[in-house]
């Protein structure tokens, strides 16, 4: 328990900080807004192919679109992809929101060509020189965990509010995973491919380009499968800073006009443009050579010329026919939205004691500590001096017993004890701080403990240290929930192939559906506040685990499996002591994945009234505030990364 004598073990003290924001403001804004005549005519540039693109999309009639799009399916996979296809156009037409998503198209067309091109090279530099890739991937990490919304700032300022900064921000966030496909694909080339190329005389051009890339194509156009469903994931983003009348702004305005039923059909157009453009790409990705397809190439050229040549034809001809049936979205919005209002009134009592009960008994102890929550007002009664003392020689015996065996286990459990009786947000931060740096330097050494120490003083100093604790105790209680409850999924559909078919679409929908989409049933169900908040989170953090923890114990290897089986051990020793120690790699990959989607999230979270490093990130967007958007972004980006790199260890 902290003395009131020294406060500012308790909180970190505000005459302490530097006035960061201000010098990030004051460096960067002018040099910004220097350059921004010029940003604004590539702004106008960039837009006016953009607009084009979305025109003749939109121009088309929809049925034309639809065949090139089946033929595509064909001459990706077979027939089952060309019917999905075709259920995926019909169910966008139905709904009235085929303009809407020809727009997010264009958006998603215009963004591939520069991200797959930049993160080629990137990736293939980083390649053909080896100190070039710590840098890579040091950069790619960064990419990957700053907060879409922070680098929308400077962004904003460059080209001002319109499509081409959202443009900008898809093309982005879409080269981590080209670069990373790439370098895998070229790293992964035979020895003697190479050997044999130099044999015969190439040179380096002809080494590259006839030898190294054709033997890595699958794995890079697996790197332009990732990049398009990158690039697709950011059209809510684009929507916030000015994209035009797409899927992306019609999921945003539902939302902030709390309609689920219209924010959930057009949710599920995303959904269902982004499982069709991920099969699609992932049928070319994985062809392989002299593999049957239902149309050859020829056949395939000839029918999207032929589609295409009858759309025009047929829009000149008779301009006035509209395939649209615009009621149909509008009334079965409003169908889903009186059904939800009566299933929310009919069980408002029971949500609002889940919420109440998981707040008093689980989210406010975990946030202000034992001593804190224990009070009347909370719950019902006040810590009395005899249950202090109580604790405190309980916690010590134990540890002095767990000392005996192993000392790291004593420390562990006297620093879980203390969070427990101060909370998270109220642990003692010099305690906070040591007990990162002696974690990061005994699982990573010097360099992890450097990066430890440069974002806990980048956090410290910025005056951003209670945002920071309330993000870790919000995502931290989020990854455990989502470690907990979507890995007894995954062991489920590792045991039963029933339940894994039941799961994946579940799995599928979950993780192409747009953030923004998980806040609407959250909210109301549970109104604004911190389990709103969380509930969002784990929505979309749940997936990894389940997918990871299934492919990790369905990935054990058999004959191990068999030789225990042989051992006469029963079904649970199998689990926990045979296959779960096998998978522990795979499974810990999955929980880095949970805590990087938990982190994502955050600043979405942040619309429905939480007060962590999201938050902060939000404001800054709305103030066009580069400095706070900065530091927040970069204390989330390294929060992930110290995190990432001590689960790898």
């Amino acid at each position: 328990m902290i003395s009131p004598s020294v406060p500012w073990l308790g909180a970190y003290p505000a005459k302490w900080t530097l006035p960061l924001e201000t010098w990030i403001n004051a460096t960067l804004q002018p040099a910004l807004e220097w350059v921004q005549p010029l940003s604004r005519l590539f702004a106008v540039g960039l837009e006016t192919p953009l607009r084009a693109l979305r025109e003749a999309l939109t121009w088309l009639p929809w049925p034309f679109v639809a065949v090139v799009v089946v033929a595509l399916a064909l001459r990706a996979s077979r027939w089952g992809l060309a019917a999905l296809a075709v259920l995926a156009q019909v169910y966008i037409v139905l709904v009235g929101y085929w303009p809407h998503s020809m727009n997010t198209l264009a958006i998603v067309l215009m963004s591939l060509p520069p991200a797959i091109a930049i993160g080629f090279a990137l990736g293939a530099a980083a390649t053909r020189w080896p100190r070039l890739e710590t840098r890579v991937v040091a950069m790619l990490d960064a990419m990957q965990t700053f907060p879409a919304f922070a680098y929308l700032i400077p962004l904003l300022i460059l080209f001002g509010f319109g499509p081409a900064a959202g443009l900008i921000a898809g093309v982005i966030f879409s080269i981590p995973p080209m670069v990373r496909n790439t370098m895998l694909g070229l790293q992964r080339v035979p020895d003697a491919v190479v050997e044999s190329a130099l044999m015969c005389g190439a040179t380096p051009f002809q080494l590259f380009w006839q030898a190294r890339v054709p033997v890595a194509k699958s794995q890079i156009l697996v790197g332009v499968n990732q990049t398009t469903m990158a690039s697709l994931s950011m059209v809510i983003i684009v929507a916030v800073i000015g994209g035009f009348n797409d899927i992306g702004w019609e999921v945003l305005s539902a939302m902030r006009g709390a309609e689920l039923g219209r924010s959930l059909l057009s949710g599920l157009v995303i959904v269902a443009m982004a499982i069709l453009l991920d099969r699609i790409t992932f049928g070319f990705a994985t062809t392989v050579a002299g593999q049957a397809r239902p149309i050859g190439r020829n056949a395939f050229w000839t029918i999207v010329a032929a589609a295409l040549i009858s759309g025009i034809a047929f829009r000149l001809l008779v301009p006035e026919v509209d395939f649209q049936p615009d009621t149909l979205g509008r009334s079965l919005a409003r169908s889903i939205d009186a059904t939800l209002l009566q299933f929310v009134g009919a069980t408002g009592n029971l949500f609002s004691a889940l919420r109440d009960g998981l707040n008093y008994g689980l989210m406010i102890p975990l946030r202000i500590g034992l001593q804190s929550a224990a009070t009347p007002a909370v719950w019902g009664f006040a810590l009395q001096g005899w249950m202090v003392a109580l604790y405190v020689i309980v916690t010590l015996a134990a540890a002095a017993f767990l000392a005996r065996r192993n000392w790291k286990w004593a420390i562990a459990l006297l620093f879980g004890t203390l969070f427990l009786a101060t909370g998270v947000t109220r642990f003692p931060w010099p305690c906070f701080v040591a007990l990162g740096l002696l974690l990061s330097f005994a699982l990573g050494g010097g360099r992890l403990f450097l990066l430890t120490a440069g974002a806990m003083a980048l956090i410290l100093l910025s005056g951003m240290w209670m945002p920071f604790t309330q993000s870790l105790y919000l995502t931290g209680l989020a990854v455990l929930l989502c470690v907990t409850i979507g890995g007894a999924f995954g062991v489920l559909a590792a045991e039963s192939d029933t339940v894994s078919r039941i799961l994946r679409p579940i799995n599928d929908a979950l993780q192409t559906m747009p953030q923004f989409v998980f806040l609407i049933p959250a909210l109301m169900l549970f109104r604004v506040g911190e389990f709103t908040a969380l509930i969002a989170i784990m929505l979309y953090a749940i997936v990894p685990p389940v997918r990871y923890v299934e492919q990790g114990l369905r990935t054990v290897p058999a004959h191990l499996v068999e030789a225990a089986q042989q051992m006469g051990v029963t079904r649970m020793q199998m689990l926990w002591q045979v296959k779960l120690p096998l998978a522990a790699p795979v499974i810990r990959l999955g929980i880095n994945q949970t805590i990087m989607a938990a982190l994502s999230m955050l600043v979405i979270a942040a619309l429905v009234g939480t007060r962590d490093l999201g938050q902060q990130v939000f404001i800054a967007l709305g103030k066009a505030n580069l400095g706070l958007g900065l530091v927040s972004g970069v204390a989330i980006a390294l929060l992930a990364m110290v995190s990432d790199r001590m689960l790898r260890r």
